[in-house]
């Protein structure tokens, strides 16, 4: 079945007292077109999400988001070791030279080394097989919204082109009425170069054979719409035929019919993917 290309999909990530949300929306396009809205330092990703995407994707304008919620605080760690040596080492500097006086705890954590301070917040490789999880998920809600919207597409494809089939048949026998009606007083040189001229089976067979066609590729799993939408191309210019073949307030009016049927279906082939 045919997917359009509206979706929307999302998961969350929580790895080691960091959490993330991952986003994907998708809209109309010629082409895969994908943006980013990444945090710094995640760029490393772009391709790896972009190779997952490209697997279930042929068209569509898609945006990935991944926000961090919530970053690891940052971990403070007193290097006793260092303080141990820094108060031996200022012992026997007083020893030796009689001083006197006391260091205070706020002099002493600003001496180098004393104090660590470490950003525990987690980076893009230890969070990617959380990432790629979260997008395959995202992804996957996303496809499930696309889905629906094909099948919506298809019904109402469908049906303009019942409706077509119907104008189709509508033509056939005007024709015939037509043709009937003026071969009194021609002479039969005359009426076969009436017949010639005015002869629209071949148009309609074009016609039928395309909707036909059209009906097959609804069915279809892969990307369609630049198919439905270049033979809806070719059913316009097999209609403008009939049209200027046959000059007729009924023809026409069926004419008229047929091609806002087909200016529907090339419309709808701008969603399909």
């Amino acid at each position: 079945m045919i997917k359009g290309m509206t979706g929307f999909g999302f998961s969350d990530i929580s790895v080691a007292k960091t959490t993330a949300t991952v986003e994907l929306k998708s809209v109309n396009h010629r082409y895969l077109d994908i943006s980013y809205y990444l945090p710094i330092g995640f760029a490393s990703t772009e391709n790896k999400i972009r190779d997952i995407l490209q697997q279930s994707l042929e068209r569509g304008k898609v945006t990935v988001s991944l926000k961090i919620t919530n970053k690891a605080s940052q971990s403070v760690r007193l290097n006793k070791e260092t303080v141990r040596s820094y108060l031996k080492q200022l012992g026997e500097l007083k020893k030796t030279f009689s001083l006197s006086g006391d260091i205070s705890v706020t002099q002493l954590i600003q001496l180098p080394g004393v104090v660590e301070v470490r950003d525990s917040t987690v980076g893009p490789d230890t969070l990617w097989p959380a990432i790629e999880k979260a997008i395959r998920i995202a992804l996957r809600g996303l496809l499930v919204m696309r889905e629906s919207e094909g099948r919506s597409l298809a019904k109402d494809i469908g049906l303009q082109s019942k409706r077509m089939v119907s104008q189709l048949g509508k033509i056939t026998k005007r024709a015939e009425v037509l043709l009937n009606s003026k071969r009194r007083g021609l002479t039969e040189e005359e009426f076969l170069s009436l017949q010639r001229n005015s002869d629209v089976n071949e148009e309609i067979a074009r016609l039928l054979h395309h909707i036909e066609e059209i009906q097959g590729l609804l069915k279809s799993d892969t990307g369609v719409g630049k198919k439905i939408d270049f033979i809806a191309q070719e059913m316009q210019r097999e209609t403008n035929t009939i049209g200027s073949k046959l000059q007729d307030k009924i023809v026409s009016r069926s004419v008229i019919s047929l091609k806002s049927r087909i200016e529907k279906i090339r419309e709808q082939s701008q969603n399909i993917e």
